[in-house]
């Protein structure tokens, strides 16, 4: 065994023994969409004296991470995304209005004394007209309590900044239900015990014998003075309690806006999602079994057409899906509903590069006359730059997803990155181990047939004997794909585009319904009855969704209820929402994303070939892209962030085929002497459409697989990437290769020089 092989070989067993530590040892970090829970994005906003720049928000996180310590939340996230926004993200929380009333408060949390009471008059603004009840420095504010009772309140004695800490307690000893424990720090304590000893010289059940704790210009408990705390001495040792009639939640949610304090600066709900565990156990289910499915007529295939070759790559498809895996829960990659499909779809491009090397195998060992091993280590060495300019192609697009895209999306970008380095070590190292060691067996030398590299295969052969004049006219290429370009757009222009809530901004909410079959006009009606007419109400397969514009928690339980009374009972599976401004930047960021991604194809393209060429393949990206929308607006679909990143890979995928192409071009020319340019992007088209067809018979099968599964969660995305891998695979022969060779007949290019040849290698490695 050649030294070479050995140490891939070991490199091979020792990533696969990783792998597998890995995925017993460690479990996957589940997005919200799949493990149901609610996303919260929080922008800050400017105050009249702070300005909302990083420290500001990194503070403002701080007291909101206290907030949301204090509800409860098992293993919540909070982290700060850019200078302004920060991502709360709360596992198996369903009702987000709890947790938007305790963490979206954001006035200073101030102590009162209670001067007295005071009169409704007062609180509906006979007295407070022109007085800001936020304001605590005021000599006096009236404020209604929770149970309607109205105070006058004196200026603020001490501030939120005081508290050191706050908790929500049960008393055990002496059954007196739940309690509130404040421990204050430094002068706060004795200001403390200042506003309390005043307190305690009034009489027992007098309203200024009370203590009023404000926020946000609402009382938020007002406990009157224990009997037992001396007058003018007050509440000392910087700690108190505040008792009453509490449950375990208003506890909580007690200790919770006490021990937040304040927000140094106002914050604004900007985005909004809420998965309920159903959707998410569903998509995962959908996900596997597409991956299941996928991979087995994905393995059956290759097996069929590439024989005892095809069943090593099935070998090596499972490796890569080991490895793809064990990378993303070993850098704790967030694993999102997205992502599992681009876990899906990188399976599908994982076959591709062995593909390309096996066809390049088949030419050396049926047309040149190589053994089988010879031809095999031929194989990968010809196939490896159409390998590393596909993978880098692709990589472009993902990595856009990851810098423009938000949430789900760009965990998507995270996932298909990982996927494709992957399947490029899993193709390059171990299906070449696999290979190299088979064709090596004297057994199979003796057999080339098992192989299936001694034939070009059913397809090549037909192709090989064809005429390549196809390309003697391609203005007519180029004529029949404007057509159907135009016939595509015109969808634009007819039906025009139905942006997604990601987009326009506005909430999109899912309800299942207890009916199996809910008449949508009666549940448009009734959602326009209660006050909702321009609504969107439609049927899905996971029930009813309901789009509007952005809306707050008890207009979604009024559209529930509505929905409810004609079909029985609603439950929210799935609720998005996205704030004007937010939508507006998305929007804003997809179009950046896919100029810079047409610009990015174009230009290591450039470089990688010749301008021509990348002309060639950033037009048949321009059709692609063009098609699909064009689809979807003729079919009425919204385009949302998840199709955003189906058209990114989209470019990022069907280039390949150009690629590929490109470079059997740029290889027959360095060989075919003075025939015209025309005539040799035939051939290169000829030679290359078994592989073109192979892969993508390949990826549509994982594909299909998850367009029929996935459900209306899943299905667009791959609706998109099916059509993706259509259009192109037409699009390199009907606009690529065309546009280069009418470019090429204006402005040509002197041919390259042929490579002189350092001699040929026997199988004992002698040079001849």
């Amino acid at each position: 065994m050649r030294k070479p092989l050995v140490i891939r070989a070991v490199l091979s067993l020792v990533v696969l023994v990783g792998a597998t530590i890995a995925v017993l040892t460690t479990a996957p970090t589940l997005g919200l969409d799949l493990r149901g829970g609610t996303q919260i994005v929080l922008e800050t906003q400017d105050s009249p004296t702070v300005e909302a720049d990083a420290e500001a928000t990194d503070r403002a996180l701080e007291v909101l991470r206290r907030r949301i310590d204090a509800l409860g939340v098992a293993e919540p996230t909070v982290v700060r995304s850019g200078e302004q926004r920060i991502v709360v993200e709360l596992p198996g929380l369903q009702d987000p209005s709890q947790a938007l009333d305790v963490i979206g408060r954001t006035a200073q949390l101030t102590f009162h004394p209670v001067l007295g009471p005071g009169t409704q008059a007062d609180v509906e603004g006979d007295v407070t007209d022109d007085i800001d009840t936020t304001d605590t420095s005021l000599d006096e504010i009236v404020l209604q309590t929770e149970d309607g009772e109205v105070l006058r309140l004196g200026p603020s004695r001490l501030t939120g900044e005081g508290v050191d800490n706050a908790s929500a307690q049960l008393d055990t000893q002496m059954a007196g239900g739940w309690f509130v424990t404040i421990d204050f720090r430094g002068d706060a304590g004795r200001a403390w015990a200042t506003l309390t000893g005043e307190a305690a010289c009034m009489p027992v059940g007098d309203p200024q014998r009370r203590v009023a704790i404000v926020l946000d210009g609402e009382i938020i408990t007002s406990p009157q003075v224990n009997q037992g705390v001396p007058c003018n001495v007050g509440i000392t040792g910087g700690s108190t309690q505040i008792t009453g009639n509490f449950g375990q939640e208003e506890a909580r949610e007690l200790s919770a806006l006490i021990q937040g304090g304040a927000l140094p600066v106002p914050v604004e709900v900007i985005e909004q999602r809420t998965v309920g565990p159903t959707l998410g156990a569903s998509a995962i289910e959908a996900s596997v079994q597409a991956i299941i499915l996928g991979i087995i007529a994905t393995g059956i295939f290759i097996i069929v057409v590439y024989r005892l070759m095809g069943l090593l790559s099935v070998v090596a498809l499972l490796c890569y899906a080991m490895i793809a895996y064990a990378a993303l829960i070993t850098l704790g990659a967030t694993i999102t509903l997205p992502g599992l499909a681009g876990f899906v779809l990188a399976v599908g491009m994982a076959v591709d590069a062995n593909v390309l090397v096996y066809e390049r195998a088949r030419e050396e060992c049926a047309i040149r006359g190589r053994t089988p091993r010879t031809a095999v280590r031929e194989g990968f060495r010809r196939a490896l730059p159409a390998i590393v300019d596909s993978n880098v192609t692709t990589l472009i697009s993902a990595g856009l997803l990851f810098m423009l895209a938000s949430g789900p999306v760009r965990g998507f970008g995270v996932t298909l990155t990982i996927g494709v380095l992957a399947s490029f070590f899993s193709a390059l190292v171990i299906t070449r181990v696999l290979a190299e060691m088979a064709a090596a067996n004297r057994a199979v030398a003796a057999r080339p047939g098992i192989t299936s590299l001694n034939t070009l295969g059913r397809l090549r052969e037909r192709l090989s004997a064809t005429e390549p004049r196809f390309m003697d006219a391609p203005r007519r290429w180029l004529i029949v794909s404007l057509v159907v370009v135009l016939v595509a757009g015109a969808g634009v222009v007819v039906r025009g585009l139905e942006l997604g809530v990601e987009f326009t901004g506005g909430r999109s909410i899912t309800y299942t319904t207890q009916a199996q079959d809910v008449d949508v006009d009666a549940a448009r009606d009734a959602v326009g009855a209660a006050g909702y007419p321009t609504a969107v109400v439609q049927e899905s397969s996971d029930g009813i969704t309901v789009r509007t514009s952005p809306i707050g928690e008890e207009d979604q339980r009024s559209i529930r209820d509505a929905i409810a009374s004609v079909a029985g009972d609603a439950e929210v599976l799935n609720d998005e929402l996205i704030g004007p401004s937010l939508g507006a930047e998305l929007r804003r960021n997809a179009l950046i994303a896919l100029g810079i991604a047409l610009l990015a194809q174009l230009t290591y393209l450039a470089i990688r070939f010749r301008w021509t060429f990348s002309s060639g393949a950033v037009a048949a990206l321009a059709t692609n892209v063009a098609v699909v929308i064009g689809v979807f607006a003729w079919a009425g679909k919204p385009l949302g962030g998840v199709f955003l990143a189906a058209l990114l890979t989209v470019i990022g995928y069907s280039v390949n085929d150009s690629v590929i192409t490109f470079d059997r071009i740029r290889e027959l020319r360095r060989t075919s002497g003075d025939e015209p340019f025309y005539r040799t992007a035939a051939q290169a088209v000829l030679q290359t459409l078994p592989r073109t067809v192979n892969t993508s018979v390949s990826t549509l099968f994982v594909l299909v697989a998850l367009l029929v599964l996935g459900g209306d969660s899943l299905g667009d995305f791959a609706l998109a990437l099916v059509l993706g891998v259509i259009v192109g695979t037409v699009s390199t022969v009907a606009v690529a290769v065309p546009l280069t060779t009418g470019l090429e007949r204006r402005y040509p290019a002197p041919p390259p020089r042929p490579k002189v040849p350092a001699g040929e290698r026997r199988d004992d490695g002698a040079v001849v």
